[in-house]
């Protein structure tokens, strides 16, 4: 049975990812409505429904892209037009044509992620876009698949064009999907590589670096409990050190006294060039993976291994212990 709770913001920003496979929580609101948490830290929206006899899971949208109101809105929408008998439609359309209107109906991405996915399907997909979707076959997508240099990139354009080609069905253009059958690309994941002995071989090089902004950032990206891109971009107007907290999300002990210890003058916790925040700085951080002697170590590597160990609950209060008792078990 999955696990129910009232949606919101906080608890779903919060939810940490399984180590492998995926986790299914349920919204009390709405209780048709429920989430993936895949081990990778996607987080999507979905229902059930029963379909011909056999139990089909329609995927609404993904976290934080779509809102939960407006996940919650759909779900009526989503399963009404699952039950509706697909149109016969006689006339023929391009994949180019109906890709657009895949993209207006079915992704929902914010303007820089949508951006992204439409860079990689003119760049990846164009082969097939004069195409009549209904002519497109399982060697038309074979060869474009095998043409794209990088395997998580072809795996990717793989989903991607089974989802296609799946909407394709519902609004009666195509009677089946021509790559059903295909067999998977074969993605060889990436095998992150910390530990906890690591972390704090890691910490004691972080409190060498010299500039003290980097050291102070280095630092958040473990006490902070969030992706770098929001470490990173911290602003003083989004603390309360009152209520120990950030953008209402808690904070540790640990980030608490670090922050206090940073010249709180101008927008930015951490200042970059210029007027600017923080952005990548990936010189510096290899050198301090190297240093520490895990090779191909990435800032989000730091984050996804705490939320990994992080035992998370609902209530504020209860989160903000369970990381300062995780950075007290790490570091003491």
């Amino acid at each position: 049975m999955a696990h129910q709770f009232f949606f919101n913001p906080y608890i779903l920003d919060n939810l940490p990812a399984p180590a492998s496979g995926f986790d299914v929580v349920q919204d009390i609101s709405e209780p048709r409505l429920r989430m993936y948490i895949t081990s990778h830290g996607v987080k999507s929206f979905f229902v059930r429904k029963r379909v011909h006899g056999r139990d089909k899971r329609i995927i609404i949208g993904n976290w934080p892209e779509m809102d939960i109101e407006s996940a919650r809105a759909a779900v009526a929408d989503v399963l009404t037009a699952a039950a509706t008998p697909p149109p016969v439609r006689r006339h023929q359309i391009t994949f180019k044509k109906f890709l657009s209107v895949y993209m207006a109906n079915r992704v929902r991405r914010r303007e820089y992620s949508r951006e992204k996915l439409v860079r990689a399907i003119n760049r990846h997909l164009s082969g097939l876009f004069e195409k009549n979707i209904s002519e497109i076959t399982a060697d038309d997508i074979s060869r474009v698949i095998d043409g794209i240099d990088g395997r998580a990139i072809a795996g990717r354009m793989q989903e991607l064009l089974q989802s296609i080609f799946n909407y394709a069905i519902e609004m009666g253009y195509l009677k089946e999907n021509p790559i059903v059958d295909m067999p998977k690309v074969v993605q060889h994941r990436r095998v992150r590589p910390l530990n906890k002995s690591g972390l704090v071989r890691l910490m004691h090089v972080i409190e060498k670096q010299e500039s003290p902004t980097l050291r102070a950032a280095f630092q958040m990206l473990i006490y902070g409990f969030a992706p770098k891109s929001a470490i990173f971009s911290m602003q003083w107007s989004d603390l309360d050190f009152n209520q120990y907290t950030w953008r209402d999300r808690p904070l540790a002990d640990a980030a608490v006294v670090l922050l206090q210890n940073i010249d709180q003058d101008g927008k930015w916790v951490f200042r970059g060039r210029g007027r600017g925040h923080l952005t990548d700085p990936r010189t510096a951080w290899r050198k301090i993976a190297h240093d520490a002697g895990i090779e191909n170590l990435t800032m989000d590597d730091v984050y996804k291994f705490m939320m990994r160990h992080l035992i998370w609950a609902s209530d504020r209060e209860e989160f903000r212990e369970n990381m300062n008792n995780l950075v007290n078990e790490i570091f003491e």
